[in-house]
Formats: C-alpha cells, sequence, structure tokens
C-alpha cells in the first residue's frame, strides 16, 4: 500500500510570525485520520520571521528532531545546552521525565525554515538529553543517509525509539532504493523540489505513507530534499 498525502490536505495556520503546516494532528489542527503514522507523531513545517520564535516551553516524553532547511535556528534549553543550527544540521531533544527549551531565528531579517518533528520514544519517563550532528550535502547526494537512529548508526543523532530517519538529496538521474525490513513501515516526506517515489510524483510539501512494501525507490528529482522514516 502506498498512499500520497498532497501538501494541501495538511493544516495550515498563519500566526504573522509563524508561518506553519502540519502533517498530523497538532494545536487547533485537529484531524482523526492524521494523528500519526507509528511512532510519527508530528512532522511541522515552520517558517519564523526574522527575530521571532518560540519561547521557553515545556516538553516530555518525546524524541523531538529539528532539521533546518534554510536560515538559522537558536536553542536554549534548561539542561543548559545553546546552540544555533544551519542547513545540515540535525538536532536531537530527548524530553524525557520533562525539559523547558527555546527556539528563535537566528537572525534578526532573513527567514527561518526548518522541519520540526516528534517521535515518541519506546518507554516514557527516560531522562533527558541532547545532541546535534552536522551532514554535509556530499553525504546526501545522490543516496539515503541516515541521520537519525537508536543506536547511533554510521555517526547519527540517537533517538530513544525503534525509528531510524534518513535524508537525501536527488536530482536528475540520481536515485536510490530503499530495502524495506520485514514488518516495517515507512513515511516518505519532500521537504523541497520533487521526485518519483514508487513511480508516483511528489512535489515539496508532499508525502508517501508506505506500508506492505518490500522496497521503496526515489528517483527522477527535481532539486528534491526527502526525508525517509523507518517505523515499526
Amino acid at each position: 500500500m502506498l498512499e500520497i498525502r498532497r501538501s494541501n490536505e495538511r493544516g495550515h495556520a498563519n500566526h504573522g510570525w509563524l508561518d506553519s503546516y502540519h502533517t498530523f494532528s497538532f494545536a487547533d489542527y485537529y484531524d482523526p485520520q492524521n494523528m500519526h503514522f507509528g511512532a510519527l507523531r508530528v512532522i511541522n513545517e515552520d517558517r519564523v520571521a526574522g527575530g521571532q520564535g518560540f519561547g521557553a516551553h515545556g516538553h516530555r516524553d518525546m524524541e523531538i528532531v529539528s532539521y533546518v532547511l534554510d536560515g538559522a535556528l537558536a536553542h536554549k534549553d534548561s539542561m543548559g545546552n545553546g546552540s544555533t543550527i544551519r542547513p545540515g544540521d540535525v538536532q536531537r531533544m530527548s524530553a524525557g521525565t520533562g525539559v523547558r527549551h527555546s527556539e528563535f531565528n537566528g537572525s534578526p531579517t532573513e527567514t527561518a525554515h526548518f522541519l520540526q518533528i516528534w517521535i515518541i520514544p519506546d518507554a516514557p519517563g527516560g531522562a533527558p538529553g541532547y545532541e546535534e550532528k552536522r551532514f554535509a550535502d556530499d553525504e546526501k547526494r545522490g543516496r539515503l543517509r541516515v541521520i537519525a537512529s537508536p543506536a547511533g548508526d554510521e555517526g547519527s543523532v540517537k533517538i530513544g525509539a525503534d525509528t531510524r530517519i534518513y535524508a537525501g538529496l536527488f536530482n536528475g538521474d540520481e536515485r536510490a532504493e530503499f530495502d524495506v525490513p520485514a514488518g516495517r513501515r515507512v513515511y516518505v516526506h519532500v521537504a523541497r523540489g520533487a521526485v518519483s517515489v514508487n513511480g508516483e510524483p511528489l512535489g515539496a510539501g508532499d508525502a508517501a505513507k508506505i506500508e506492505d512494501l518490500s522496497k521503496v525507490t526515489l528517483e527522477r528529482g527535481d532539486n528534491a530534499e526527502v526525508l525517509l522514516f523507518d517505523l515499526a
């Protein structure tokens, strides 16, 4: 089964300083048909105006991954971490028993464009934690590069869930195949550009839910940046 979810089917909220698209139910957007997909609970595509951001607020029992597409995102949290991440950086915050953090646009003038991803952890009540890694474009060019995994495979960030996140860049003849492990499901999100997923054309913001298939093929990319989630 391959089910396409188009960009314009997502929830949308524009607060002026924040323009956000919600893949799954979030805040005032409620969609009982799209509450989560396996452990994948949130993909919010956010654009934050220069100098604006999310003030200190709390989370618990969630693995939160930030993936920057354009601009810069300044992070501070109650664990004492503080950094600014940019395109190519992947940030993981394990909320565990509870953590507070803020996220602000790292530029006073330029828009920050990023994905905030929430993964439901395998078990609640873990210790809060933080990690960030950088993945150069050439590591993702024409292939799927693991960026988050339970064991930190290939230098990826570690997440407390049976989930693996891959990132890839595809243009022209570049293609990649992903062999789906038995009993797993896959979610493909096109962050930008366009790409064909198992023969189905997808554009920016589109996604594919994939179950009971053994292979996922990404090809015919047009400056595409893609995230693939391997889920239990």
